[in-house]
């Protein structure tokens, strides 16, 4: 399978991933959510680990890029996870799904060549991003104001180029199932350390598990999907298709939550999706 469709395989299971986090950050204690999430994650892993046989040894730098994958993938989780528990769908998901530009920028600086109609494409998702978040409407909106949630979806977008940036070098060193695994690990341990330091609960309840294994599914094999691409050819276009599950995440607020769209918005979204189909060509 290409980079390309292993990213449209992670945007649709960060899509579903991503509007349940929605969902559930209202109503469940969130750090204990996402560890959950993540540990059903690896659950995930370590069954394809083992169906597969991909036990096997990494070298040490692969085993450094992939600890340094998984503090950048808990930074995009904590994000992510932050701003979908303060603002709506239809600002944060945008602003998330602007990582290819980082991925893009990233590959031309390993020596990828990019024509100056994809750098075009990189500014019109800028362009369109920037619409998004400019004409949200707070009035009817019942929760914080936008300036923080922006900034936790710009950390997540962040976090997860350094997460498929990181995760796929180690990746072109070693056997991807390993390596994902090591990330995944590097999550998990520092996430329970930061739990414990500010003395949050590590349960969400009971009602919750269900649906919080199956996001943790979604997220596995996402990631999985991601990281795996880094051994393909063109692996950065799996950053830039898998960015395709903001536009999935904002239809599925706007048909299954009541999120309103303004007419700006929805132009904001079309120029943003545009520019990262582009890229993708």
């Amino acid at each position: 399978m290409s980079a390309l469709g292993l990213g449209l395989i992670a945007a649709f299971a960060w899509g579903f991933h991503d509007i349940c986090v929605r969902y559930i950050s209202q109503k469940t204690p969130l750090l204990a959510s996402l560890l959950v999430v993540l540990c059903a994650g690896l659950v995930f892993h370590l069954a394809v680990m083992l169906g597969e046989g991909g036990f096997h040894p990494i070298s040490i730098e692969a085993s450094a890029l992939a600890v340094l994958a998984g503090a950048f993938f808990l930074l995009a989780s904590l994000g992510l996870y932050g701003a979908f528990q303060r603002g709506p769908v239809r600002l944060v998901s945008p602003i998330i799904a602007s990582f290819p530009i980082l991925s893009v920028i990233w590959a031309v600086l390993r020596g990828a060549e990019v024509s100056p109609w994809q750098w075009a494409a990189v500014l019109a998702i800028v362009v369109g991003v920037s619409a998004v978040a400019y004409f949200s409407d707070d009035s009817h909106d019942s929760g914080p104001s936008k300036g923080l949630t922006i900034l936790y979806a710009s950390l997540s977008s962040l976090g997860y180029a350094g997460t498929f940036a990181l995760g796929q070098m180690a990746a072109e060193m070693s056997d991807q199932l390993p390596a994902t695994l090591v990330t995944r690990l590097t999550a998990i341990i520092l996430l329970i350390g930061v739990i414990a330091l500010w003395k949050l609960p590590f349960w969400p309840g009971r009602k919750a598990l269900g649906l919080l294994g199956m996001m943790g599914l979604a997220d596995g094999l996402a990631l999985l999907c991601m990281v795996s691409a880094g051994s393909l050819a063109d692996a950065q276009y799996a950053s830039v298709a898998a960015s395709v599950f903001g536009l999935l995440t904002i239809v599925m607020a706007w048909a299954f939550l009541g999120e309103k769209m303004t007419a700006p918005q929805w132009l904001g979204c079309a120029i943003t999706f545009g520019g990262i189909g582009y890229l993708a060509l």
